[in-house]
């Protein structure tokens, strides 16, 4: 369909592209919409500190930290977060600062940055290609842990590194710089005058929508609205959820866009052209995460990060899918909402709110519509979204049940930082008498679409919770499912897996002598012994 009929009544082009670097405010008016912050700060700008190695969001040769205002931030109100800067599109960079290596210096008054001197002083580099990457992800985890008063343990700097590759030096010597980095003297960022600046652009921006008036001010929701040089596609970036409805109805072919960890790639490696882009980010209620009513609402723009310590923190088994999910730079980027949307098969997040018994809440206009996940999948890759509609929060259901049990299981050649083979997602609730009187079986990587597995829950509900149990729904399975064979595993090692999974949550949460998930792993991790990241 012809986007023609609606670019008349869509607002026109506001301003450029303005934000914080380098201690002073950018200006871009000049690059088209889909220009990643990368190949900006490359070849734009000229800044090369900050590496092009696999273009994808995986080796972190690119990381950056971007700052934003946020009130509600605990500290200074500026929220600092690590992401790719090979998948961050430059005009979602618009009323936010960008941090890169070359802006340690500045911070440190001229000298290296206790960062870079402990990757000195501990030889946490040899070739240096990465080595940039490594010390902004490290300056992140400085400056958070800096505002906590507390420094991380070592499987917290593991955990805050695991997006980044080296493969010259190995970890130890960049751990052991990521533990010395606070025994020097502390150098923190000043956010009064990044905060300063990116108040100015506010200010810009408000005095930008008293200029625009009727259908178009209403239309954009006083928010952000770049077209590049070119002017054949275009970056809506709507302030409030209304107007994001608004612009979705009179513009439904336009891609939404919330952390490019899926588009990104798109671009970079498909070259595809994406057309109109409907960024969510901005729109502040959409960020948001609540609980009411025993019922966790996640709002669409919500980060992975946030939500699945939203999670973590309801039931603490989910600690390990969560930072096991991607690496904290597309954690902070991404979002759970696009996750679910993009509809994977082998996403992580499905199989988990599926066990979790998950709703969405569909919002098209004015009118909104609440669809179970389980009902959401049509087959791959498709959902049952309608012309004009998007996904505005997930809600998740909070067990109070002393007798539940979840569990999830992520199977990867690599343990952090990888795409599954499948994963599994368990959550059962057994009686007094020790009969299991629910059960929610979920599955990614098993079929076109993640899904439960009704004949093996069908198995369970209403029997002892015993190995015997477990060995009929483990039957059940070999029946419900026909898996594929890819590059990641075959069909025959998917259905051993996804049958043993079963057996070793079991083995967890059985009612005599139910085994550690330390005692059920193939190799020892320090996380069985350190606390959990923040």
């Amino acid at each position: 369909m012809s986007l023609e009929p609606h670019r008349a009544t869509l607002p026109a082009p506001s301003h450029p592209i303005r934000f914080y670097r380098g201690g002073r405010i950018v200006t871009v008016d000049a690059a088209p919409i889909t220009r990643t912050v990368l190949d900006w700060l490359r070849e734009d700008a000229h800044v090369t500190g900050t590496k092009e190695g696999c273009n994808e969001g995986d080796c972190g040769a690119c990381t950056v930290v971007i700052g934003e205002h946020s009130p509600l931030h605990p500290g200074d109100g500026l929220r600092l977060s690590s992401v790719n800067a090979c998948l961050r599109l430059l005009p979602t960079l618009h009323g936010k600062a960008l941090f890169t290596v070359e802006d340690l210096k500045r911070i440190a008054g001229g000298a290296l940055h206790p960062t870079q001197q402990a990757m000195v002083d501990h030889h946490g580099s040899q070739c240096g290609f990465c080595t940039p990457g490594f010390v902004m992800s490290l300056w992140h985890t400085y400056e958070t842990h800096q505002q906590a008063g507390k420094p991380p343990c070592r499987q917290q700097l593991a955990d805050a590194l695991s997006g980044n590759l080296c493969r010259c030096t190995g970890y130890r010597p960049i751990l052991d710089a990521g533990e010395r980095m606070f025994d020097a003297p502390a150098v923190r960022l000043d956010p009064a005058p990044v905060l300063a600046a990116l108040a100015e652009i506010r200010a810009g921006d408000a005095a930008q929508a008293e200029i625009r008036a009727g259908d178009a001010a209403q239309a954009d929701g006083n928010g952000f609205v770049y077209t590049g040089p070119d002017r054949q596609a275009r970056f809506f970036a709507p302030r409030t959820a209304d107007a994001l409805a608004a612009l979705r109805q009179r513009c439904p072919e336009a891609r939404l866009l919330a952390g490019a960890t899926d588009i990104g790639l798109w671009i970079n490696k498909q070259l595809r052209d994406v057309g109109d882009l409907l960024y969510i980010g901005d729109v502040a209620e959409l960020t948001t995460i609540t609980k009411a009513d025993n019922r966790l609402r996640i709002g669409a723009a919500a980060s992975l990060e946030s939500a699945w310590q939203a999670l973590a923190a309801h039931d603490p088994n989910l600690t390990e899918v969560w930072l096991r999910f991607a690496s904290p730079p597309v954690r902070h980027a991404g979002t759970l909402a696009g996750n679910l949307a993009n509809g994977s098969p082998i996403g992580d997040a499905a199989p988990v709110l599926l066990a979790l018994d998950a709703a969405l809440i569909l919002r098209q206009g004015d009118r909104r519509r609440t669809l179970p996940l389980a009902d959401f999948y049509v087959d791959y890759m498709k959902n049952r979204l309608a012309r004009g509609e998007f996904l505005e929060a997930i809600e998740v259901p909070l067990s109070t049940s002393a007798t539940a049990h979840l569990r999830a299981y992520k199977i990867s050649k690599r343990f952090d930082c990888d795409i599954s083979a499948l994963l599994g997602a368990f959550r059962i609730v057994v009686d007094d008498a020790g009969l299991i009187t629910s059960a929610r079986l979920a599955y990614g990587g098993m079929a076109a679409i993640a899904r439960r597995s009704l004949p093996a829950e069908s198995a369970l509900v209403g029997q002892p919770w015993t190995l015997a149990t477990v060995r009929a729904a483990q039957a059940a399975l070999a029946h419900d499912f026909t898996p594929l064979s890819d590059m990641r595993a075959s069909d025959d090692y998917r259905m051993t897996v996804a049958q043993n999974l079963l057996e070793r949550f079991w083995l967890e949460t059985r009612a005599v002598d139910p085994l550690p998930a330390s005692s059920l792993r193939v190799f020892a991790s320090m996380r069985d012994t350190a606390p959990r990241a923040v």
